[in-house]
């Protein structure tokens, strides 16, 4: 929970950031990329991963496939979000 709310917060910010960038400034070129998602859902997956093998170590079989399940769609989320 702690680091979807992460991720949230990093989120907005960055919209935040670029709701101003474009007030008084010209284009000189091709704009950087932004890796604050890919960088926040990579996390998220990490993760999501790690706690789905120490769930699945652990005995609870049915709570790690879920977060395993969840890690790989995340995972996907994250690699079509690559710039």
């Amino acid at each position: 929970m702690a680091a979807g709310l992460l991720v949230a917060v990093v989120l907005v910010a960055r919209g935040w950031n670029r709701r101003g960038a474009g007030s008084g400034r010209t284009a000189a070129g091709v704009p950087t990329p932004d890796w604050a998602p890919v960088l926040g859902f990579g996390a998220l997956a990490l993760a999501l991963g790690v706690t789905a093998v120490l769930l699945l170590r652990i005995g609870h079989r049915v709570i790690g496939a879920v977060q395993l399940t969840l890690c790989v769609f995340l995972a996907v989320h994250t690699l079509r979000s690559w710039p």
